[in-house]
Order: C-alpha cells, then sequence, then structure tokens
C-alpha cells in the first residue's frame, strides 16, 4: 500500500475502504501482538482453534508481518518468534502442557529481564 512506502505509521482512514483497510489493519496487528503471551497461546491449545484448519491456515497468512514494512509497527518481537513456532505442530501440542507454557513465559521474563539491559556496544568497542 502506498502509506507504508511514503513512511506513514499506519494506513489511512480517510474513505471507506481506506477504514476497511485500516480497521484490519489494526485488528490484525494487535492480534499477531497477542501471540506473545504464552499463555494466551495456551488458551488457544486448550479450546482446540490450534487444531483447526481454517485458524492454522489465518496464522500461515499471517507471517507477512514478518516482513519489515509490517514487522516496524510491532511493539512485543517476541510476538513474531511465537507466530513462527506455531507453524510447527510439536510447538502447538506443546502448549496444551501448563508446565511448557510456565517454561515460555518464565523464559519470556527472563529474557526481558535481563537481555535487555546489556549494554550495547559500539562497533568500534568490539575490536
Amino acid at each position: 500500500a502506498a502509506w507504508m512506502e511514503e513512511g506513514h505509521e499506519g494506513p489511512p482512514a480517510s474513505s471507506a475502504a481506506s477504514d476497511a483497510e485500516h480497521n484490519r489493519f489494526v485488528t490484525e496487528l494487535e492480534f499477531v501482538q497477542c501471540l506473545g503471551n504464552p499463555r494466551y497461546l495456551h488458551f488457544l491449545a486448550q479450546n482446540k482453534h490450534l487444531e483447526e484448519e481454517a485458524f492454522l491456515n489465518y496464522l500461515e497468512y499471517l507471517l507477512y508481518w514478518k516482513r519489515p514494512e509490517y514487522a516496524k509497527f510491532i511493539i512485543y518481537p517476541h510476538s513474531l518468534y511465537f507466530l513462527d513456532m506455531l507453524q510447527k505442530k510439536e510447538f502447538r501440542q506443546g502448549l496444551l502442557q501448563p508446565e511448557y507454557v510456565n517454561y515460555l513465559w518464565e523464559q519470556q521474563f527472563y529474557h526481558w529481564l535481563y537481555r535487555r539491559k546489556r549494554p550495547v556496544q559500539e562497533p568500534s568497542a568490539a575490536k
């Protein structure tokens, strides 16, 4: 869409068609970001959504969010990681196990706690 190439922060909402495009963009963005929550993924697994072919096709469709022109809108990068992992049957099956979901949640928490605080080295300082 032209709004992405022009550097706008989101799709314009000036006509009925662009209103629909904007609503779709926002809805899909919010949903993709929800995938960054392991407990939400557990909910999806418990309610058998991750076994529905139509839902799995939708998750595959959402992979376009990994492209840079869309990924720049993602606030929670773990959502893109989990979107990738949801393409794998073993991962989806693991989400039925509370222990596995707790492990994912703990690892995510520790990542936020420790990895974000590491100072970024300047390229010249790395030599």
